[in-house]
């Protein structure tokens, strides 16, 4: 009996099974047809996403071909089924994702200096943006008659050598050193260089006194720079700063302790323009055109007035985001209000994911490189959930007017404001751990007060106030606005200081990014049980965060800054003069929250004036660290003798050969190929901030020296 043969064969058997599933995938589908075309940036996305994670053309080339043979693969599928029209309408939006990143690279962006140069530039202003909490402005300058420099420049001037006239279309000359701009310091740091190549700046630097005029600005500054300086002088107090950020857009006036304390606090989100502000505007004009037209008797029998205020919105939705500099959030904002305005006009709910998804498409069809920027991804993450959240039938039985007591109602609203707070912190946590290494836990109870605050006092208050400033009535508004704004900052301030007011976490790899993103678009998008597959993902993304070791060892991209992790869980600097900036990204990276204090103040460390060798303990042994302190050069016999004995070497210049660590010499040399390094001693691995093969344009690729070429004058 054993050996008889089968009456149903192996094939047949599993082309069975294979029906099955494809039929139960096919009624799945068929459930959940309406939220099929949400996934169209989703898959727009992930081609963009693997033009930049991807390191080379031909790694590109090969995900463009593999998402053709996919859909291609997907015609032998049965004709007629949703499951066939996705597969193919996936890989080609995949396909033409990667294709439009990679050709709008190639042909707006602005390649990176070559090299750090010295040089006397004169060049025409076309902006300057004002940081008066730091003491300096940024000015972007187009060099003349300077072929071999970028078309784009950005220096730093400080305010105590700015002369008079400096201001779009000028004419300047200075000297400076230029450098390319900064990529990632360490891994997973921000990387200006790709953000400036986009911007089309090319170089950056910090001009050097004095600056000569050589043709004054003649034309007016901007409206968004008469109005930041007028708001700045009008009103009294700290919370300048932030007035002028909610009526511009621009937080250079914003003093760091309070733009620590707003982020810390979960409400660094009211300082950018974005959904919430654009939302008030055109709420408050359809409010008032509604009002106005409705005291003419004839206007309100026989015009349209809903369509003639939602006209009249849309106008001062698209003013207030040209004003404001057309930011990605404030874009994704005013395009998602007009076709809100539009869905009104033409009676139909208009406040869908529907809606969401075609804001994203178009914003990522005209700035794909917007994708992996933090702004894009926590607006739309914060958007898809409370959209998500606001089409729930039970939320919206909840949160749905009755008639009831007015305690109860004030209690109902606060607990659908608590639960929006709650379902957007949960959404951008991740977010904010890839990109700022820590996230906020309090948010959405400081949000209680001050999302109240800010759009129904501190932005009305602020807008009668520039309305009666035509008159010159409008101190007593600016006075009240500053009063609000105290108030604001002290929320901002009480949340921040609490031990739990953040999380924090070390860089992580976009790898577990990618994958908490996916679950929790699978948990949004869908609404079948199916769903909550998502929080799979989402879980082992987050656990694999929380769970990871912190390094124990930071290296920066020159070599010059090194943070070690000590016994007792804190941090200790290599050089301790270094700079905030320096230090801050140190402390982040490593998901620390404390003070770095100095090396050569830790028992294990042994420090001259030119080298500190240290002992550190981690995977069950001991490692010997060599660090280097200064440029003073060092008998190559006194060098070998100590890096023999050394594990790992670390130096800010080039080694000679005789240097021989048992495990790693990180030198100039090889930190050039690497980038800043994040070292595990545990697993005895090490993580670099660049690939060896990356071949993305903003990568500066340093050309051969000309033979005889001290730097100078271009």
């Amino acid at each position: 009996m054993a050996f008889e043969p089968r009456q149903t064969s192996v094939v047949t058997s599993v082309r069975g099974k294979a029906a099955r599933i494809g039929r139960g995938l096919e009624l799945w589908l068929e459930e959940e047809r309406e939220r099929l075309p949400l996934w169209v940036p989703v898959a727009l996305a992930i081609g963009i996403a693997a033009w930049f994670v991807l390191p080379n053309r031909l790694e590109w080339l090969a995900f463009c071909c593999t998402m053709l043979a996919a859909a291609c693969g997907a015609l032998l599928l049965p004709p007629g089924g949703r499951m066939r029209r996705a597969i193919i309408a996936g890989g080609l939006l995949a396909c033409a994702g990667c294709l439009l990143v990679w050709g709008k690279s190639m042909m707006l962006g602005s390649p990176p200096l070559a090299r750090p140069t010295f040089v006397a530039l004169k060049g025409e202003v076309r902006s300057v943006e004002r940081l008066p909490a730091q003491r300096m402005s940024r000015v972007l300058v187009r060099p003349i008659g300077m072929p071999a420099l970028p078309s784009l420049v950005r220096v730093n001037l400080d305010d105590a050598s700015m002369p008079a006239g400096v201001g779009e279309g000028a004419i300047i000359a200075f000297r400076t050193r230029l450098m390319p701009p900064a990529p990632p310091s360490l891994p997973g740091g921000y990387d200006f260089a790709r953000r400036a190549y986009f911007k089309g700046i090319g170089a950056t630097g910090r001009a050097l006194p004095p600056v000569a005029v050589l043709r004054p600005a003649t034309a007016a500054p901007r409206l968004r720079t008469r109005l930041f300086e007028h708001v700045l002088e009008r009103v009294p107090g700290k919370g300048a700063g932030i007035a002028a950020a909610l009526a511009t857009g621009d937080q250079g006036s914003i003093a760091q302790a309070d733009a620590e304390a707003m982020r810390r606090s979960g409400l660094a989100h009211l300082l950018s323009i974005s959904g919430l502000h654009v939302t008030a505007l055109i709420a408050a004009v359809i409010f008032l055109l509604m009002r106005m037209m409705a005291l003419s008797r004839r206007a309100a029998l026989d015009r349209p007035l809903m369509l003639v205020a939602a006209g009249g919105g849309a106008l001062a939705g698209i003013g207030y985001t040209l004003l404001t500099g057309a930011e990605v959030p404030t874009v994704r904002s005013c395009i998602a209000a007009l076709l809100v305005l539009g869905g009104m006009a033409m009676g139909r709910d208009a406040i869908t994911l529907r809606l969401v998804a075609a804001g994203a498409l178009v914003v990522l069809v005209l700035w794909p490189e917007a994708l992996v920027g933090p702004s894009f991804q926590m607006s739309f993450a914060a958007v898809i959930a409370l959209v998500s959240l606001g089409e729930h039938p039970a939320f919206r039985t909840f949160v749905a007017a009755r008639d009831e007591a007015m305690w109860r109602r004030i209690g109902r609203n606060l607990a659908g404001m608590l639960a929006t707070g709650l379902a957007v912190e949960l959404v951008l946590a991740p977010i904010a751990l890839f990109h700022f290494h820590k996230a906020g836990m309090l948010g959405s109870v400081a949000n209680l007060v001050a999302i109240p605050l800010t759009t129904l006092v501190v932005m009305p208050l602020e807008a009668m106030a520039l309305l009666f400033d035509l008159g010159g009535w409008g101190a007593p508004f600016w006075w009240l606005t500053a009063r609000a704004l105290d108030l604001l900052l002290l929320v901002a301030h009480g949340v921040a200081s609490s031990p739990w007011a953040v999380v924090l976490a070390p860089a992580q790899s976009g790898a577990v990014f990618g994958l908490i993103l996916m679950g929790m678009l699978w948990c949004l998008l869908w609404r079948s049980g199916w769903r909550w597959a998502g929080l799979m993902p989402v879980s082992a993304g987050m656990t694999m965060i929380l769970a990871s070791p912190m390094p124990a060892i930071l290296i920066s991209g020159d070599g010059r800054h090194v943070a070690l992790r000590t016994a007792d869980g804190g941090m200790a600097m290599l050089r301790a003069r270094a700079g905030g900036y320096a230090r801050d990204v140190m402390a982040e990276s490593a998901g620390h929250d404390g003070t770095l204090q100095a090396l050569t103040t830790l028992p294990q460390a042994r420090c001259s004036p030119d080298l500190c060798a240290v002992r550190l303990r981690g995977g069950g042994r001991y490692w010997n660290l060599l660090l280097t302190r200064s440029s003073v050069k060092i008998d190559n016999a006194i060098l070998a003798r100590d890096c023999a004995h050394a594990d790992i070497v670390v130096s800010d210049r080039r080694l000679p050969g005789a240097c021989r660590p048992r495990w790693l010499k990180a030198d100039r040399r090889f930190l050039a190929r690497t980038g800043g390094l994040a070292i595990d001693l545990d697993h005895g691995a090490l993580r670099g901030a660049k690939a060896s093969n990356d071949e993305h344009p903003w990568i500066a690729r340093p050309s051969a020296r000309p033979r005889g070429h001290r730097g100078g004058q271009l």
